[in-house]
């Protein structure tokens, strides 16, 4: 029995009872040396990864309290941070041997001299942890104990986070974690979009586990390692290791030890993984919302005129976008002659409310009162590659950590959760990128360079874990998230890696279904049953999960509670209702991948199996398994390749999946089986693929034409700031290194997309004259030279607190959404300009929302996630701007220019007016402050910060739109 990581406090009599839980261990048994680690075929340089903050996402209570009263750390909960962090400041002159100081090594095996800790769990594996990091190293001697080793080195790293997300994934976050608004809203949105029953889930396990071998052995795998997950709950529970937050949301006792951590099961990998695959892999849907906005363009300009601009606006497969391979792949196109679409009725749609019976703070909406001492932001350490420990306090402070336990004096965590313990968005589908891949024509060493990885979000702990599986049939190491780790999902095998962006392809359907009630009576939209596919009367199945909450220490919202219920039908999930030509229908979502979360886990095994995977085209076929939209990028020594997968429905010839579809129009998924959602899907030559192109570039763009993309995916998008990069070097005959490929990536990672891309327009129709007004040419000159200097978001050294060019970046930020509004709301009209807003937002700057704030306004929320640039009017902006121009534009938005209704002078106008206004906004309302930052302060607007989901909270790093965990890959001979 031992602690994840040597933990030690000084012990008194007072404060033994919780002490135990920081202390308390057994001698680890002797084990036998790690055998020889397998072939390895990094080139000089070229493995490295990387995922803030750290590997250890496990705290103690002793270790939380630490953290909150006197800033100490759990060994290697930060350790990757600071590393992560320094790149964006120094990668001008980055060379192959200075990447050590950014990356992590990521070849096979522990050094022997850096070996940190050895172990067994179980007689046949051995988990090794360096000394620097604390990366676990999994090697097993049989398969099952490979994966036991994967489960127990995840629960020793990730348990609290694990049992967060099998909550959501159940609903029922707020019965556990407490019911501060954002668990309230992270749940409802879960229930909305993947509720189950545990016999639903049940069964999508025992489907794939009869599929044939592959499916066999993913099902004895996910028991061998929940095995291990559950084998480190009984060992914590015994010697009180376990992470601290159980007691502080009143599941354990801290004197006691009452209370259980209830053991993890097979059915709640399927929901972790329904939630994960929902973010990051899922696609389409907002056919409703679509229907609403093409009626507003047929009210304003006629049938015709009104179809015509509504589609150039909707950019379906707009000829100017940037796209990742070439090539024609048709998928989810418009027909020419649609069939069955069922548009609702103008006002009609009242969206579902899945919540009922609430009581208490869940009614009256009652909050946690504001705590009385403010959180503090947490400070970075003078040395944050050595962060204090609780080893490092000193006797005073270990005196009064030792009160605090002795008197169970818990107030330093008080109100950790108040907020929620994931925001309340979590659940938006989100970009997944990104990568770039050069081939070995244009490298200097002749073998291909890969830098690449998923940008998820930023929490602490990180929702990704490093780790390395070595056993029978599996030979990995990379990123897998908490809880379904039992594969590497993004990493590198013996001598290939890959990694993905997300697609966001439609795989999802609205349909219209009648309503009616069972006694014959005439229905209503507040019917609650409908018409099947065999014409009967049926009501709609319930799934409800009910939760009741009260204070906890670290969640002092008030008792309440509610319950969720979703209403299912064969055509899907209840969205909203309506009438359609006047008859009440339901709108129902249907996913390709209900129901089918599971069967994904073929092909993250395939990825994992050095057996399997010997080229690109192997790699392609095993991609073919995964059943949620990805774009796949792959590079081994020879080759790079691209392929797209997902369960892409066959549509029935006439099918407009862009809009509502009647569900008894003979239209709709050919091969349907509305029992267990099977459907006719497209062959793996349907999707867009590519091996050995010069290069592959994605940002969650679109990856092929042909391959219907969402809304605004035009002729701007944020892969242009790979691609323009990428292909000019390409061009001038550059010899890529890894080392030059990553700075590349980075300074497309301080880009700002606006600047770089449409600025030169709009400087071009204002450079059309001398500007009078002495100030508002300064103005224009400022960002001019922005422009001028590469359009960056950077300081101009690490901690310097503001950027170069600043005065700048501030009108950019104050202007887009004035700008916007300026420039088409007099064309399009009040009405029909706010339901575009609704369907695609206007911007989304690294201080900017999503979400937050009025479509349009200065003041947006600052959610400090990163990520940025791939959602916006970049492309209609731009479009429409070399319309005025005269310039020739592939796919413009109608006939006539919007801008000053397209008249040059006109237009000008309209930018130096809306310009004049965003340069008088001052700093403190352009960046109005929040829980983080002051108002004003841009740089910290901007910052990214590491979402809490435990008692360890991060400091801030600087703004870089970059993938969160990061590979740059190499490898230099294979098999």
């Amino acid at each position: 029995m031992r602690p994840p990581y040597p933990r030690r406090l000084r012990t008194g009599a007072a404060g033994a009872a919780l002490i135990v839980a920081a202390a308390a261990a057994a001698t680890l048994p002797s084990t036998p040396a790690v055998a020889e680690p397998p072939p390895d075929y990094c080139a000089p340089h070229g493995c490295h990864d990387i995922v803030p903050p750290g590997q250890n996402g496990s705290a103690t209570l002793v270790e939380i309290l630490g953290h909150q009263a006197f800033g100490t750390r759990p060994r290697h909960s930060s350790s990757q941070l600071d590393m992560y962090d320094d790149l964006v400041h120094h990668y001008d002159g980055l060379t192959e041997e200075g990447l050590d100081d950014f990356f992590l090594d990521a070849g096979f095996g522990v050094d022997p001299d850096d070996v940190g800790r050895e172990y067994q769990p179980r007689e046949d594996v051995t988990i090794t942890r360096d000394r620097g990091h604390g990366i676990p190293h999994v090697e097993g001697t049989t398969r099952e104990g490979t994966m036991y080793g994967a489960g127990y080195a995840a629960a020793e790293d990730r348990l609290f986070l694990m049992d967060v997300l099998r909550r959501v994934g159940r609903g029922e976050l707020t019965s556990f974690a407490g019911g501060a608004a954002g668990n309230r809203a992270l749940e409802q949105d879960l229930w909305r979009s993947a509720p189950y029953t545990e016999e639903d889930k049940q069964a999508q396990i025992d489907r794939v586990a009869a599929s044939g071998d592959r499916g066999a052995q993913a099902l004895a795998d996910v028991d061998a390692y929940l095995e291990g997950v559950n084998a480190y709950i009984e060992e914590a529970d015994g010697d009180r290791t376990f992470p601290g937050e159980y007691v502080l949301t009143g599941h354990k006792d801290a004197i006691t030890n009452a209370g259980e951590i209830e053991p993890f099961t097979p059915t709640d990998v399927v929901g972790i993984a329904a939630m994960v695959g929902g973010i990051f892999g899922g696609g389409g849907g907002g056919e409703v919302r679509a229907a609403v906005v093409r009626a507003n363009f047929l009210d304003r300009y006629g049938a015709e005129e009104g179809a015509e601009l509504y589609a150039a606006w909707r950019t379906e497969n707009d000829p100017e976008a940037v796209v990742s391979v070439d090539g024609e792949f048709p998928y989810a196109q418009t027909p020419d002659e649609p069939v069955g679409e069922a548009v609702p009725d103008p006002g009609s749609v009242e969206p579902y409310g899945i919540v009922h019976d609430e009581h208490g703070s869940a009614a009256d909406e009652a909050a946690a009162e504001p705590l009385a001492q403010s959180v503090e932001e947490p400070a970075a350490p003078e040395d944050p590659a050595q962060p204090p420990t609780l080893d490092d306090l000193s006797a005073a402070d270990q005196e009064e950590l030792d009160q605090m336990v002795e008197d169970g004096d818990l107030s330093e965590a008080e109100g950790l959760f108040n907020d929620g313990v994931l925001p309340d968005d979590f659940l938006d589908p989100r970009g997944m990128s990104n990568a770039l891949l050069v081939s070995g024509e244009h490298t200097e060493s002749g073998n291909p360079v890969a830098v690449m990885g998923p940008q998820t979000g930023y929490f602490s702990p990180q929702l990704l874990m490093l780790q390395e599986l070595q056993g029978p049939g599996i030979s990995a190491r990379g990123a897998s998230f908490a809880g379904v780790s039992f594969y590497v999902q993004m990493g590198r095998g013996v001598d290939y890696a890959w990694s993905a962006t997300s697609a966001g392809q439609d795989l999802t359907d609205t349909f219209a279904v009648d309503l009616c009630e069972n006694d014959g009576s005439t229905p209503s939209t507040d019917s609650r049953a409908y018409v099947d596919s065999s014409g009967d009367c049926v009501a709609f199945e319930e799934l409800s999960v009910t939760n009741e909450w009260s204070p906890t220490v670290a969640d002092q919202t008030p008792a309440g509670g509610y319950t969720l219920t979703s209403l299912r039908s064969e055509f899907g999930l209840v969205e909203s209702f309506a009438t359609v030509d006047g008859t009440p229908v339901a709108f129902t979502s249907l996913r390709s991948t209900y129901r089918h979360e599971v069967d994904s886990i073929i092909g993250f095994q395939r990825f994992n199996d050095p057996g399997e995977i010997t080229s690109a085209a192997s790699f392609q076929d095993a991609a073919h398994d995964i059943g949620y939209a990805f774009n796949w990028h792959y590079v081994d020594d020879e080759d790079i390749a691209f392929v797209n997968s997902g369960a892409n429905p066959v549509r029935v010839e006439g099918t407009n999946p862009t809009m509502p579809i009647d569900a008894y129009a003979g239209v709709g998924w050919s091969g349907w089986d509305p029992v267990t959602n099977d459907a006719d899907l497209h062959p793996k030559e349907d999707h867009p693929r590519a091996v050995n192109p010069d290069y592959i570039v994605n940002w969650n763009n679109k990856p092929a034409q042909g391959y219907t993309s969402g809304w605004s995916t035009g002729s701007v998008h944020r892969g242009d700031l790979l691609d323009s990069r990428v292909s000019a070097l390409v061009e001038d005959g550059h010899a890529f290194t890894t080392a030059s490929l990553t700075q590349v990536m980075m300074a497309a990672g301080t880009a700002d997309l606006r600047a770089q891309e449409v600025l030169p327009r709009l400087l071009e129709v204002i450079g059309a004259q001398e500007v009078d007004d002495p100030d508002l040419a300064a103005t224009v000159a400022e960002l001019r030279a922005w422009h001028e200097a590469g359009s960056l978001r950077r300081e101009p050294r690490r901690d310097a607190g503001y950027y170069e060019h600043a005065d700048a970046i501030r009108v950019m930020d104050a202007w887009w959404p004035l700008l916007v509004r300026a420039q088409f709301e007099p064309g399009l009209g009040e009405d029909l300009y706010t339901e575009l807003t609704r369907a695609v937002q206007v911007d989304e700057s690294p201080s900017g929302a999503i979400g937050g704030g009025e479509a349009g306004s200065v003041n947006q929320a600052q959610p400090h996630r990163g990520s940025a640039f791939q959602y916006g009017w970049w492309s209609y902006v731009d479009k429409d701007l070399r319309t005025v121009l005269g310039e020739d534009v592939q796919g413009p938005l109608g006939g006539e220019a919007y801008c000053g209704d397209g008249d040059p002078d006109a237009c000008r106008t309209v930018l130096l007016d809306s310009l004049s206004e965003a340069a008088a906004v001052p700093a403190g309302q352009v960046y109005p402050g929040d829980a983080h930052c002051s108002a004003g302060d841009q740089v910290c607007a901007d910052a990214v910060i590491h979402q809490a989901v435990g008692g360890i909270g991060m400091w801030p790093i600087a703004w870089q739109n970059r993938p969160t965990y990061q590979m740059v890959y190499q490898f230099s001979g294979g098999r």
